[in-house]
C-alpha cells in the first residue's frame, strides 16, 4: 500500500495574495494541488523545497519570466550569478513572499508534465531521501545523476519529485511541504506506522518528518 501526494503547502503571511500570484502565473494542472496556509513568521533563509516550472520554447520561457515579474516576482541569486550574465540556461526568481522558483529552459524530460516540471528538495543525501519517498509514494526512481535523483509519477502525468545535493543543513521549518494521504480503503493510523517503518519520525499524522527532517502531514484516506 502506498500513499498519494495530495497537496503542496505554502506557509504564507498573506495566503490569499500569494495564491493570487501563482494563479495569475499559470493554471494549476498538476494531479496534486497547492494549498496556502497562514504563517505570520518571516521567511528565514533559502527554502529547501522549490518549484521548477516547465517551458515549451525559449520564447515561452521568456514569456513566463516576464509574466512572473509583472505579477510581483523578482530575480534572486542563489549561486547561479546575476541574470544578465546568463551563466545557466534557467532563470531563478522569487515570488512576492520570497519563495524561490526556477523557470527552466525547454527540456525533453519534462515534456508533458504541465506547468510544473518538478518539486525539488535540497538534500544532504539525495539517494537516501529518494528511496524513502519512492517507497512512501510508490514512485520509481527514474533519474540518478551526480547531483540529483528524481522520481517520476507512475502514470507519467504531472511534476517529478527530485532531490538535489546540498551541503546546507536544515535549520528552519520548511515553508513548503507535502501533504499525503492513504488511498481509499486505507487507514491513516496504519499509514503513519508504515512511514515510521520506512524512516519517518514525528509526533503523529499532522507533524511527521522525513529522514532529513522535512515536515509533511498525513491526511485521511482519499
Amino acid at each position: 500500500m502506498t500513499a498519494r501526494l495530495v497537496n503542496l503547502v505554502f506557509d504564507s503571511a498573506l495566503p490569499r495574495d500569494l495564491a493570487g500570484f501563482w494563479e495569475g502565473l499559470f493554471s494549476w494542472d498538476a494531479p496534486f494541488q497547492p494549498a496556502f496556509r497562514s504563517e505570520p513568521g518571516p521567511k528565514q533563509g533559502k527554502n529547501r523545497l522549490h518549484l521548477d516550472l516547465a517551458s515549451r520554447s525559449p520564447e515561452h520561457q521568456a514569456e513566463l519570466v516576464d509574466r512572473a515579474l509583472s505579477l510581483g516576482a523578482r530575480h534572486v541569486d542563489v549561486g547561479q550569478g546575476p541574470p544578465e550574465e546568463k551563466r545557466v540556461p534557467w532563470v531563478v526568481l522569487a515570488d512576492p513572499e520570497g519563495n524561490e522558483f526556477c523557470v527552466l529552459e525547454p527540456r525533453e524530460q519534462y515534456a508533458g508534465t504541465g506547468a510544473i516540471a518538478s518539486v525539488v528538495t535540497d538534500a544532504r543525501d539525495p539517494e537516501r531521501l529518494a528511496r524513502f519517498w519512492s517507497a512512501a509514494l510508490g514512485w520509481k526512481i527514474s533519474v540518478r545523476e551526480e547531483a540529483i535523483v528524481g522520481l517520476r509519477p507512475p502514470d507519467g502525468r504531472g511534476p517529478w519529485v527530485e532531490f538535489l545535493a546540498s551541503r546546507d543543513e536544515k535549520q528552519h521549518r520548511n515553508r513548503l511541504r507535502f501533504e499525503i494521504a492513504p488511498r481509499r480503503g486505507g487507514s491513516r493510523t496504519a499509514e503513519v506506522r508504515r512511514l515510521r517503518e520506512l524512516g519517518a519520525t514525528g509526533l503523529g499524522a499532522e507533524a511527521m518528518v522525513d529522514p532529513e527532517g522535512n515536515e509533511f502531514s498525513v491526511l485521511t484516506p482519499r
